[in-house]
Protein backbone atom coordinates (compact mmCIF):
# COMPACT_ATOMS: atom_id res chain seq x y z
CA UNK A 1 0.00 0.00 0.00
CA UNK A 2 2.80 2.44 0.85
CA UNK A 3 4.51 1.64 -2.46
CA UNK A 4 1.41 2.37 -4.57
CA UNK A 5 0.75 5.58 -2.64
CA UNK A 6 4.30 6.88 -3.11
CA UNK A 7 4.37 5.83 -6.76
CA UNK A 8 1.25 7.89 -7.33
CA UNK A 9 2.79 10.87 -5.58
CA UNK A 10 5.94 10.65 -7.66
CA UNK A 11 3.82 10.62 -10.81
CA UNK A 12 1.80 13.62 -9.67
CA UNK A 13 4.87 15.54 -8.57
CA UNK A 14 6.36 15.10 -12.02
CA UNK A 15 3.34 16.37 -13.93
CA UNK A 16 3.47 19.76 -15.58
CA UNK A 17 1.57 22.44 -13.70
CA UNK A 18 0.06 25.49 -15.35
CA UNK A 19 1.38 28.87 -14.14
CA UNK A 20 -2.04 29.74 -12.72
CA UNK A 21 -2.39 26.44 -10.83
CA UNK A 22 1.18 26.75 -9.56
CA UNK A 23 0.26 29.90 -7.64
CA UNK A 24 -2.80 28.38 -5.97
CA UNK A 25 -2.13 27.25 -2.39
CA UNK A 26 -2.11 23.56 -1.61
CA UNK A 27 -5.11 22.76 0.59
CA UNK A 28 -3.95 20.83 3.66
CA UNK A 29 -6.40 19.47 6.23
CA UNK A 30 -4.59 18.17 9.30
CA UNK A 31 -5.21 17.00 12.86
CA UNK A 32 -4.93 19.67 15.52
CA UNK A 33 -2.17 17.69 17.22
CA UNK A 34 -0.08 18.27 14.09
CA UNK A 35 -0.45 22.06 14.10
CA UNK A 36 3.04 22.96 15.34
CA UNK A 37 4.85 20.21 13.43
CA UNK A 38 3.09 20.65 10.10
CA UNK A 39 3.26 24.43 10.34
CA UNK A 40 7.04 24.04 10.41
CA UNK A 41 6.90 21.40 7.67
CA UNK A 42 4.84 23.60 5.36
CA UNK A 43 7.11 26.58 5.99
CA UNK A 44 10.10 24.48 4.98
CA UNK A 45 8.21 23.17 1.94
CA UNK A 46 7.27 26.68 0.83
CA UNK A 47 10.81 27.95 1.38
CA UNK A 48 12.19 25.21 -0.87
CA UNK A 49 9.49 25.06 -3.53
CA UNK A 50 8.00 28.53 -3.54
CA UNK A 51 4.57 26.90 -3.34
CA UNK A 52 2.06 28.28 -0.82
CA UNK A 53 0.07 26.02 1.52
CA UNK A 54 -3.31 26.81 3.08
CA UNK A 55 -3.75 24.66 6.20
CA UNK A 56 -6.93 23.84 8.11
CA UNK A 57 -6.33 22.23 11.52
CA UNK A 58 -8.93 20.54 13.68
CA UNK A 59 -10.29 17.29 15.04
CA UNK A 60 -9.71 14.62 12.39
CA UNK A 61 -13.26 13.25 12.50
CA UNK A 62 -14.75 16.70 12.03
CA UNK A 63 -12.34 17.46 9.19
CA UNK A 64 -13.29 14.19 7.49
CA UNK A 65 -16.98 15.15 7.76
CA UNK A 66 -16.28 18.55 6.20
CA UNK A 67 -14.38 16.95 3.32
CA UNK A 68 -17.15 14.38 2.79
CA UNK A 69 -19.68 17.22 2.58
CA UNK A 70 -17.74 18.81 -0.25
CA UNK A 71 -15.20 21.14 1.34
CA UNK A 72 -12.25 21.60 -1.01
CA UNK A 73 -9.27 19.56 0.19
CA UNK A 74 -6.13 18.05 -1.30
CA UNK A 75 -3.96 16.53 1.44
CA UNK A 76 -5.52 15.01 4.56
CA UNK A 77 -3.22 14.24 7.51
CA UNK A 78 -5.25 12.52 10.21
CA UNK A 79 -4.46 11.47 13.78
CA UNK A 80 -5.75 8.00 12.95
CA UNK A 81 -6.01 5.64 10.01
CA UNK A 82 -9.78 5.20 10.18
CA UNK A 83 -10.88 8.63 9.00
CA UNK A 84 -8.71 8.77 5.87
CA UNK A 85 -9.53 5.13 5.12
CA UNK A 86 -13.21 6.06 5.21
CA UNK A 87 -12.59 8.69 2.55
CA UNK A 88 -10.64 6.16 0.48
CA UNK A 89 -13.42 3.56 0.75
CA UNK A 90 -15.92 6.20 -0.35
CA UNK A 91 -13.82 6.80 -3.45
CA UNK A 92 -12.86 10.32 -2.41
CA UNK A 93 -9.12 9.76 -1.98
CA UNK A 94 -6.23 7.49 -2.81
CA UNK A 95 -4.55 4.92 -0.55
CA UNK A 96 -3.68 5.79 3.06
CA UNK A 97 -0.09 5.69 4.30
CA UNK A 98 1.19 5.71 7.88
CA UNK A 99 3.38 8.80 8.28
CA UNK A 100 3.68 9.39 12.04
CA UNK A 101 3.03 7.76 15.39
CA UNK A 102 2.06 9.21 18.76
CA UNK A 103 1.05 7.91 22.20
CA UNK A 104 -1.50 8.79 24.82
CA UNK A 105 -0.29 10.18 28.14
CA UNK A 106 -1.94 11.59 31.24
CA UNK A 107 -1.44 15.22 32.23
CA UNK A 108 -2.17 16.14 35.84
CA UNK A 109 -2.64 19.52 37.46
CA UNK A 110 -0.50 20.66 40.41
CA UNK A 111 -1.49 18.97 43.64
CA UNK A 112 -2.61 15.70 42.05
CA UNK A 113 -0.24 12.93 43.07
CA UNK A 114 -0.03 10.32 40.33
CA UNK A 115 2.56 7.91 39.01
CA UNK A 116 2.24 5.27 36.27
CA UNK A 117 1.59 2.73 39.02
CA UNK A 118 -1.20 4.75 40.69
CA UNK A 119 -2.68 6.40 37.58
CA UNK A 120 -5.66 4.07 37.20
CA UNK A 121 -6.58 4.54 40.86
CA UNK A 122 -6.38 8.31 40.45
CA UNK A 123 -8.47 8.28 37.27
CA UNK A 124 -11.13 6.28 39.12
CA UNK A 125 -11.10 8.67 42.10
CA UNK A 126 -14.58 10.19 42.24
CA UNK A 127 -13.11 13.37 43.70
CA UNK A 128 -11.01 14.03 40.59
CA UNK A 129 -12.26 15.30 37.23
CA UNK A 130 -11.07 13.25 34.26
CA UNK A 131 -10.88 15.00 30.90
CA UNK A 132 -10.77 13.48 27.42
CA UNK A 133 -11.41 14.59 23.91
CA UNK A 134 -14.62 13.63 22.11
CA UNK A 135 -14.79 10.11 20.64
CA UNK A 136 -15.72 9.78 16.95
CA UNK A 137 -15.16 13.50 16.38
CA UNK A 138 -11.53 13.41 17.56
CA UNK A 139 -9.33 10.28 17.53
CA UNK A 140 -7.76 11.40 20.82
CA UNK A 141 -11.10 10.68 22.46
CA UNK A 142 -11.29 7.27 20.82
CA UNK A 143 -7.80 6.45 22.07
CA UNK A 144 -8.79 7.52 25.60
CA UNK A 145 -11.75 5.16 25.53
CA UNK A 146 -9.38 2.41 24.37
CA UNK A 147 -7.43 3.09 27.57
CA UNK A 148 -10.66 2.58 29.51
CA UNK A 149 -11.25 -0.73 27.74
CA UNK A 150 -7.74 -1.88 28.66
CA UNK A 151 -8.37 -0.84 32.27
CA UNK A 152 -11.18 -3.37 32.49
CA UNK A 153 -8.66 -6.21 32.36
CA UNK A 154 -6.70 -4.63 35.21
CA UNK A 155 -9.66 -3.85 37.45
CA UNK A 156 -13.11 -5.22 36.54
CA UNK A 157 -15.73 -2.47 36.42
CA UNK A 158 -13.18 0.19 35.51
CA UNK A 159 -14.35 0.63 31.94
CA UNK A 160 -17.91 1.58 32.80
CA UNK A 161 -16.80 3.80 35.67
CA UNK A 162 -14.25 5.68 33.54
CA UNK A 163 -16.59 6.09 30.58
CA UNK A 164 -19.27 7.43 32.89
CA UNK A 165 -17.05 10.03 34.55
CA UNK A 166 -15.01 11.13 31.52
CA UNK A 167 -15.60 14.78 30.64
CA UNK A 168 -15.40 15.14 26.87
CA UNK A 169 -14.00 18.66 26.93
CA UNK A 170 -12.24 19.01 23.58
CA UNK A 171 -12.49 17.97 19.94
CA UNK A 172 -16.26 18.06 19.60
CA UNK A 173 -18.33 20.39 17.41
CA UNK A 174 -19.40 22.39 20.47
CA UNK A 175 -16.19 22.21 22.50
CA UNK A 176 -14.93 25.50 23.89
CA UNK A 177 -11.60 26.50 22.33
CA UNK A 178 -8.61 27.57 24.39
CA UNK A 179 -7.58 31.24 24.29
CA UNK A 180 -5.47 32.05 21.25
CA UNK A 181 -1.99 30.60 21.45
CA UNK A 182 -2.66 28.33 24.43
CA UNK A 183 -2.64 24.54 24.47
CA UNK A 184 -6.23 23.42 24.95
CA UNK A 185 -5.37 20.57 27.34
CA UNK A 186 -3.12 22.68 29.52
CA UNK A 187 -5.79 25.38 29.57
CA UNK A 188 -8.46 22.92 30.75
CA UNK A 189 -6.19 21.70 33.53
CA UNK A 190 -5.09 25.20 34.57
CA UNK A 191 -8.68 26.45 34.63
CA UNK A 192 -9.83 23.57 36.83
CA UNK A 193 -12.08 22.01 34.20
CA UNK A 194 -10.09 18.78 34.65
CA UNK A 195 -7.66 17.38 37.21
CA UNK A 196 -6.35 14.67 34.89
CA UNK A 197 -6.46 14.83 31.11
CA UNK A 198 -5.71 12.00 28.69
CA UNK A 199 -4.07 13.51 25.61
CA UNK A 200 -1.22 12.92 23.18
CA UNK A 201 2.26 12.80 24.69
CA UNK A 202 3.39 15.37 22.09
CA UNK A 203 1.54 17.99 24.16
CA UNK A 204 4.25 17.73 26.82
CA UNK A 205 6.50 20.49 25.47
CA UNK A 206 3.84 23.17 24.88
CA UNK A 207 2.12 22.44 28.18
CA UNK A 208 5.42 22.59 30.09
CA UNK A 209 6.15 25.95 28.46
CA UNK A 210 2.75 27.44 29.23
CA UNK A 211 1.88 25.72 32.52
CA UNK A 212 5.09 24.56 34.27
CA UNK A 213 3.19 23.06 37.20
CA UNK A 214 1.34 20.53 35.07
CA UNK A 215 3.04 17.14 34.93
CA UNK A 216 2.95 14.43 32.30
CA UNK A 217 2.52 10.86 33.54
CA UNK A 218 3.24 7.96 31.19
CA UNK A 219 0.58 5.29 31.02
CA UNK A 220 1.71 1.94 32.41
CA UNK A 221 2.20 -0.81 29.81
CA UNK A 222 -1.12 -2.45 30.62
CA UNK A 223 -2.99 0.77 29.78
CA UNK A 224 -0.75 2.14 27.02
CA UNK A 225 -2.38 3.05 23.70
CA UNK A 226 -0.55 4.20 20.59
CA UNK A 227 -1.82 6.41 17.78
CA UNK A 228 -1.11 5.75 14.09
CA UNK A 229 -1.42 8.82 11.85
CA UNK A 230 -2.59 8.40 8.24
CA UNK A 231 -1.97 10.54 5.17
CA UNK A 232 -4.04 10.49 1.99
CA UNK A 233 -4.27 12.52 -1.20
CA UNK A 234 -7.76 13.55 -2.29
CA UNK A 235 -9.03 12.74 -5.77
CA UNK A 236 -8.44 15.66 -8.10
CA UNK A 237 -5.59 17.03 -6.01
CA UNK A 238 -3.04 19.15 -7.83
CA UNK A 239 0.48 17.93 -8.61
CA UNK A 240 1.67 20.47 -6.03
CA UNK A 241 -0.38 18.64 -3.40
CA UNK A 242 1.48 15.49 -4.35
CA UNK A 243 4.75 17.35 -3.85
CA UNK A 244 3.66 18.43 -0.36
CA UNK A 245 2.66 14.87 0.56
CA UNK A 246 6.03 13.63 -0.66
CA UNK A 247 7.78 16.30 1.38
CA UNK A 248 5.94 15.18 4.54
CA UNK A 249 7.02 11.58 3.90
CA UNK A 250 10.59 12.46 2.92
CA UNK A 251 13.49 12.80 5.34
CA UNK A 252 13.21 16.53 6.04
CA UNK A 253 9.50 16.39 6.80
CA UNK A 254 9.93 13.29 8.93
CA UNK A 255 12.81 14.89 10.84
CA UNK A 256 10.61 17.88 11.69
CA UNK A 257 7.87 15.56 12.94
CA UNK A 258 10.45 13.75 15.07
CA UNK A 259 11.63 17.04 16.61
CA UNK A 260 8.06 17.67 17.69
CA UNK A 261 7.91 14.36 19.52
CA UNK A 262 6.33 12.10 16.90
CA UNK A 263 7.74 8.76 15.90
CA UNK A 264 8.55 9.20 12.20
CA UNK A 265 8.34 5.76 10.53
CA UNK A 266 10.16 6.63 7.30
CA UNK A 267 13.32 8.03 8.92
CA UNK A 268 16.33 5.74 8.46
CA UNK A 269 17.47 3.79 11.46
CA UNK A 270 20.47 5.22 13.30
CA UNK A 271 23.61 3.58 12.03
CA UNK A 272 21.72 2.04 9.12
Amino acid sequence: MRGSFIAGLVLMAGLATSPVRAQEPVLLHAAGSLRAALTEVTQAFTAQSGLPVKPAFGASGLLRERIAKGEAAEVFASADLGNPRTLAKEGRSGPVVLFARNELCAFVRPGVAATPETLLERMLDTGLKLGTSTPRADPSGDYAFQVFARAEAVKPGSRAALEAKALQLTGGPGSAPAPDGLNVYGHNLASGAADIFLAYCTNAAPIAKEQPGIRMVKLPPELAVGADYGLTLMNGASPNAGRLAMFILAQEGQAILARHGFTAPTLPREGG
